[in-house]
């Protein structure tokens, strides 16, 4: 994901993208109450975050362990490829892994890391061949979460 011009923020779309973040389900009239506008300039606001691209989408946050999803494990991988063709095979490879739930490019001495969500050591082995089966791969070091300490989808959101 590239960066992009950071777009300013009054008080009131701080308060409504946090309110979003806990809850994108809540009723407009609900929100615009807590925020402290009527129902139809909140609805406004929203829209005008959406058009704008900060608010890129609203889902359902499942849990892992309750749908058989429960080991995290972190892949840090290198690899002596750095060029457009190499790069391209490597995301249409992630692309087809569901369990890949992030990828990232890194700087310093590992290239890129990677998030993967599995029922199982043994569901990231098979992973793990899919994945060096579709790509070439220098150096391949996984990491098993043993525990979840903090976890949230929610950014801190600051009027400018």
């Amino acid at each position: 994901m590239e960066n992009s011009t950071a777009i300013e923020l009054d008080r009131i779309d701080a308060r409504i993208l946090t309110a979003l973040q806990a809850d994108a389900n809540q009723a407009i009239a609900d929100l615009a109450e807590a925020v402290g506008l009527s129902a139809n300039a909140c609805w406004r606001r929203i829209k005008r975050l959406e058009e704008l691209g900060i608010i890129r989408a609203r889902v359902a946050l499942l849990d892992p362990a309750k749908i058989d999803l429960g080991v995290t494990v972190f892949v840090a991988i290198r690899t002596n490829e750095h060029n457009d063709a190499w790069l391209q095979k490597f995301n249409d490879a992630v692309e087809k892994i569901p369990e890949i739930v992030e990828l990232y490019r890194m700087s310093g001495d590992v290239d890129y890391l990677m998030k993967v969500v599995v029922a199982s050591i043994a569901h990231y082995d098979q992973v793990y061949k899919r994945l060096i089966k579709l790509v070439k791969l220098t150096d391949v070091s996984s990491t098993f979460a043993m525990e979840q300490m903090k976890y949230t989808t929610a950014l801190p959101v600051h009027a400018s």
